[in-house]
């Protein structure tokens, strides 16, 4: 077994959400919750099937973004994995709604950092064993620092 890391493309300005599913009908499915949760948002899905055909299917509302899972999905080469690419919306917006979506197993990351993919090669395929999502942490809260948070959580709308 070879491990690897794979860093994710992410265009600026754009959330990601990677997980693991288990159904031809993810791209679909996911596209209906994005564009009937947030109408709004920008995005692209894609999915790899992991039998069959194995390919990487895809869906959403702008090539760029779609052209970027896809490609992202391409680098990691494990089957059953999805990914979408967010734009005018957060992950906030969509994930219970995704992670209550039947055919996802798992949700590796929502964010808006960089992301590498620690994926697993074997002799039958890949396999995603999990991510790094942005950096290292480089200290503790401050006060200063908790209150420019709380601050910035009333300023985007997410606390009164």
């Amino acid at each position: 077994m070879e491990i690897k890391t794979v860093r994710l493309e992410i265009p600026e300005g754009t959330n990601i959400i990677l997980g693991q599913t288990h159904f031809i009908k993810t791209a679909e499915d996911l596209y209906e919750i994005i564009a009937t949760g947030v109408p709004q948002a920008k995005f692209g899905v894609a999915f790899t099937e992991a039998s069959g055909p194995c390919l990487i299917r895809t869906e959403g509302n702008d090539d760029g973004l779609i052209r970027a899972c896809a490609k992202n999905l391409e680098a990691i080469g494990a089957g059953h994995v999805f990914c979408i690419l967010l734009q005018n919306a957060f992950p906030i917006n969509i994930l219970n709604q995704i992670k209550g979506c039947p055919e996802v197993c798992t949700v590796f990351c929502a964010t808006a950092n960089p992301v590498e993919v620690i994926v697993a090669e074997t002799d039958m395929g890949r396999g995603v064993l999990g991510v790094v999502d942005g950096f290292s942490p480089k200290g503790m809260e401050t006060a200063e620092d908790k209150k420019h948070r709380k601050e910035f959580l009333r300023k985007i709308g997410y606390k009164l």
